[in-house]
């Protein structure tokens, strides 16, 4: 039996408000959930794509790992995500590793719904093409913030990227994270993290906390992580 999480996902993402009522009936009948624990793989590197993936709740981390065992962190995702349609359209296996960082609800839609979709629906296809150019300049973002040696930034443009409403629902002010989940989001070690979110601090661009931390100005943290070097 599907949740009313579920329907909640769907209907307030982007693509999901502009489905007609056939096709909303179609990814609730075909969608399934399944539920993953903290430290758990959702997808692992050469996983076969066969569903788009839906954060109904949780937190997770998509990462490459190098044959030396180093662990390069690509971005996150937070409820409301969807991810995976890269691989989807080039009928490719996962070429990176997606862990749950938080206990988590995962949705499901298959490749055949997706693919009816994307056949089917002019309004799908213009959403499938915000989603994924804002997938292409975050990771550009983070590039540059990593290849640059800019910690501060770069932590900035994960906070910064839970609030894209191409990416996923809007967190409130308020974020629930602590900083080893900022660092693990983030690709960078807690301290460096923790030294980030001091500086971010002083400028006035989160509060932190004893739990969680707050974003005052969301679009000077935009503005801030993606600035000029």
């Amino acid at each position: 039996m599907l949740s009313s999480d579920l329907s909640f996902i769907v209907d307030h993402s982007t693509w999901g408000r502009a489905l007609s009522p056939a096709e909303r009936a179609l990814v609730m009948a075909t969608t399934t959930e399944r539920h993953v624990r903290a430290g758990e793989g959702i997808v692992s590197v050469g996983d076969a794509a066969a569903h788009w993936l839906g954060l109904i709740d949780g937190l997770a981390k998509m990462s490459v790992t190098a044959a030396d065992g180093r662990i390069t962190t690509l971005t996150g995702a937070s409820r409301g995500a969807w991810f995976g349609e890269g691989s989807l359209l080039r009928h490719e296996p996962f070429r990176y590793d997606v862990i749950a960082l938080r206990d988590s609800h995962i949705a499901e839609l298959p490749r055949a719904t997706f693919e009816a979709l994307r056949q089917g629906s002019l309004p799908f296809n213009h959403c499938l093409q915000h989603l994924m150019n804002a997938r292409l300049g975050l990771f550009i973002g983070m590039l540059r913030n990593d290849r640059l040696l800019a910690p501060d930034a770069r932590v900035a443009a994960c906070l910064a990227s839970l609030y894209n409403p191409d990416l996923a629902f809007d967190p409130g002010p308020r974020l629930d994270l602590t900083q080893a989940e900022i660092a693990l989001l983030a690709g960078v070690s807690r301290q460096r993290a923790n030294q980030a979110l001091q500086r971010l601090h002083e400028r006035g661009l989160v509060c932190l906390g004893s739990r969680g931390l707050q974003i005052p100005d969301v679009n000077g943290l935009q503005t801030y992580a993606f600035k000029p070097i």
